[in-house]
């Protein structure tokens, strides 16, 4: 199995046998829960192979986070209806990531990042924040569909790579775990070939690792899969960070095809709703 692959079996594994068993009160689902649980990559890029992972809807949803946008209609709406069930009355998603990134503290972290790293490449002040602790969260922020999960990514350059750290305080690990983590590894390759560097670490770091009651025997399931599947190898583009800037649909069809004349996957697994 690829590492990825072996990583996220564990910890689904992990999970089962010795997760808390809670209620949550916001979902109504019951869940089994471990906290800390923390991916270290750097073999590949890591999309799941234990079963199919839908490359286009990552790679468009990146896309739009570097345009700075909070429009879904702006972009990612074009491919992938998954940020519409969080679209509030005006069509923007407040909390939207790459416009946390980019325009919503007054400042455009991101431009900030790469300007820092291309000045001073040892600099451990690279950090981009998502959560806003003025209006998120605690019960007391502003209503809103939809806050952050991954609040904070850090990003280091050292050894001739670019090492991203990312956090997040919530990760639905039969859903949004595969995908978050394939939507950062695509972030962290953009980055490193805009400064001309190579993708070195993947940091996967969640708070609150959890699966649902609905997914519990997909999860068995899944736990139970093996596989001889090979590493999935990405090189971006230095040109791929301007072009998804600029809003490129082009460069969606591009990157998807890079992955997918690699990616040989096992069977999907059946019946996983996602849970609101």
């Amino acid at each position: 199995m690829t590492q990825f692959d072996q990583q996220y079996q564990n910890a689904i594994l992990d999970i089962m046998n010795r997760g808390y068993e809670e209620l949550n009160e916001r979902t109504g689902h019951r869940t089994k829960i471990l906290p800390g649980v923390t991916f270290h990559l750097d073999a590949g890029f890591p999309l799941l192979t234990l079963r199919k992972i839908p490359i286009k809807l990552f790679v468009a949803e990146q896309i739009w986070f570097v345009m700075g946008s909070n429009k879904p209609d702006d972009f990612v709406n074009k491919f992938t209806p998954i940020w519409k069930d969080f679209m509030e009355p005006d069509g923007t998603i407040p909390a939207a990531y790459g416009y946390r990134w980019r325009k919503h503290f007054g400042r455009d972290q991101l431009g900030a990042l790469l300007k820092l790293l291309e000045k001073e490449p040892g600099s451990r002040h690279g950090v981009v924040m998502t959560w806003d602790a003025a209006d998120d969260g605690l019960g007391i922020g502003t209503p809103k569909k939809n806050v952050p999960c991954p609040f904070v990514f850090t990003v280091n350059v050292f050894g001739n790579k670019l090492h991203l750290h990312n956090v997040v305080r919530s990760n639905d690990m039969m859903l949004g775990c595969p995908h978050d983590v394939a939507g950062f590894a695509l972030l962290q390759h953009i980055l490193a070939a805009k400064l001309g560097l190579q993708a070195g670490t993947l940091t996967h770091t969640i708070s609150n690792a959890h699966i649902y009651d609905i997914h519990y025997d997909q999860a068995w399931e899944i736990a139970g899969r093996t596989n001889t599947h090979r590493e999935v190898l990405f090189d971006a583009q230095p040109n791929y960070f301007d072009r998804a800037e600029k809003g490129d649909e082009q460069l969606v069809d591009e990157i998807t095809n890079k992955l997918t004349e690699q990616y040989n996957p096992l069977g999907p697994i059946k019946g996983m709703k996602i849970v609101l």
